[in-house]
């Protein structure tokens, strides 16, 4: 009888084990699986096209220490024009479209120049832009990234122009807006100083790393 008692016991202790084994290699397998999962999830990311110019490129801190941040991130392409087509604004518009429409976010940095965009810049909007109808960029996002010397003196409520710094490129929201673009808000950074830089390259990749796309 004792044989027949210690035979059946050892039976439970081997069944005992070999569920918890099987248990042990099910968790092993679902803990092996889960960070390949959380990695193709944040891999994703759109994809941006990222317009620089800057009138004075010898000049250039804010604006190239920007564009050096803008080309860390992952799904970003770079064009910088007077890089690429000098000063005489012989933009090849067609190129251009061309990358526009590969893309689905549009940001556009640069220096605030007399209020207003470069004089590079407004020629590749009036030769990239201006020769299509609206909706030509429909379901895309716009972000403009600007910087400007003056401080709240010049901008603001209580500045000498009445308006904020990001007020002052209406006329590239409504662009967007007859394209049929997503106009997100503008990163404007005002009263530069290049101790701060730092701080700006990471808003800049933070909001490229993000989208208020819907």
């Amino acid at each position: 009888m004792y044989f027949f008692h210690s035979r059946r016991n050892m039976l439970k202790i081997s069944l005992v084990l070999i569920l918890s084994l099987m248990c042990a290699l099910c968790v092993a397998k679902t803990q092996t699986s889960t960070p390949q999962t959380t990695q193709n999830a944040s891999s994703t990311s759109i994809k941006t096209l990222v317009i620089v110019s800057h009138p004075y490129p010898e000049q250039s801190t804010m604006i190239k220490g920007l564009q050096q941040a803008a080309e860390q991130v992952e799904g970003v392409t770079v064009r910088n024009l007077e890089s690429l087509y000098g000063f005489d604004r012989a933009i090849d518009a067609n190129k251009e479209r061309e990358l526009t429409q590969q893309h689905d976010r549009i940001v556009f940095i640069f220096p605030t120049h007399w209020f207003n965009i470069t004089p590079m810049m407004k020629a590749y909007m009036n030769d990239v832009w201006g020769s299509v109808g609206p909706g030509l960029w429909q379901g895309k996002e716009m972000l403009i990234v600007t910087t400007a010397a003056g401080g709240n003196t010049t901008y603001g409520q209580s500045g000498r122009i009445g308006v904020d710094l990001s007020d002052v490129f209406m006329p590239m929201k409504a662009s967007a807006l007859h394209a049929g673009m997503k106009y997100s808000p503008p990163l404007a950074f005002q009263s530069v100083s290049a101790a701060k830089l730092p701080d700006y390259q990471q808003q800049l990749i933070q909001r490229l790393q993000h989208s208020v796309m819907k």
